[in-house]
């Protein structure tokens, strides 16, 4: 996959599936992601073989169906109308998304050594966070994070950033697993919403070490992907006037499910700039 820059697509010919991001394709070991659309009346069926995967709607709602258990995901308009609730489907299940009225959903996943049960959350638990301050205020769902959703491997949450501000920063990186850092593989999905004029655009930049290189400053759009197997990550730009919405799906080899963060040294001295600052007064932009 060509610097690291997945592009939206409309699969195979009849296939509703627009992203899909599997350990093989990605050339790692954990993480990936599938995105499909349903028009209404349509559903999909899917086995989940050696993943543990999540059921989350992006626009629209769905019946979730495993076994001899179903689920109703009320899901949202949009990524930037509300939190969603979703489904977990335990490794080696097979299942059915169904939609009534069309949509759009996302199945993060990860390599899974567990078997857990189907569950399904309500929006309304899903743990809203804001970080930052300023320019590098954003607002994080954390659904399926470690202090906040049981899982294998998995770990997934969503990042909401308003037009002209930074995320993802100071760049960061979490690819070793030593203390005070984990080694997870991670993969970003971008919708960015619309101006008067059409679709908007946001970027974003990845970067390594000469011993571990990767050179990433991409222009991504709603649909588009980047893969992160290393590397210093940040900022996401959401460019003026155009709020940023990006789908983060991590998964690694240590013997922790955790999620813990290095940043560059050469940046880090930002994050004590952010205590003078009041956060975005535009954040937060959505709730359950």
């Amino acid at each position: 996959m060509a610097n690291n820059v997945v592009r939206s697509s409309a699969g195979a010919p009849g296939s509703p599936v627009i992203v899909d991001i599997t350990p093989f394709n990605a050339g790692w070991g954990w993480s990936g992601l599938r995105v499909f659309e349903l028009g209404p009346g349509d559903a999909v069926s899917i086995e989940s073989q050696g993943n543990e995967m999540l059921v989350l709607p992006l626009a629209g709602a769905a019946t979730v169906q495993c076994g001899a258990e179903e689920v109703a995901l009320a899901g949202r308009t949009s990524v930037f109308d509300a939190v969603s609730d979703f489904a977990y489907i335990g490794r080696d299940r097979a299942f059915m998304v169904s939609s009534d009225g069309g949509g759009r959903f996302a199945l993060p996943a990860a390599r899974a050594g567990r078997e857990l049960p189907f569950r399904h959350v309500p929006a309304s638990e899903v743990s809203v966070e804001l970080r930052g301050a300023g320019s590098c205020s954003r607002q994080v769902n954390n659904f399926c994070t470690p202090d906040t959703f049981e899982a294998d491997r998995l770990i997934a949450c969503e990042v909401l950033t308003p037009g002209g501000n930074w995320s993802s920063y100071p760049p960061h990186k979490h690819d070793e697993e030593r203390e005070g850092e984990s080694a997870l593989e991670e993969i970003y999905y971008y919708e960015v919403a619309d101006g008067p004029s059409g679709p908007g655009m946001a970027y974003q930049r990845v970067y390594g070490t000469d011993e571990r290189p990767i050179d990433v400053l991409a222009e991504v759009r709603s649909g588009d992907t980047v893969l992160i197997p290393h590397g210093w990550h940040g900022p996401s730009i959401a460019a003026p006037g155009y709020d940023l919405y990006y789908l983060n799906v991590m998964a690694g080899p240590g013997p922790e499910r955790a999620w813990r963060i290095c940043d560059d040294p050469s940046h880090a001295w930002v994050r004590g700039t952010w205590a003078d600052q009041a956060v975005d007064p535009r954040l937060p932009m959505t709730g359950a």
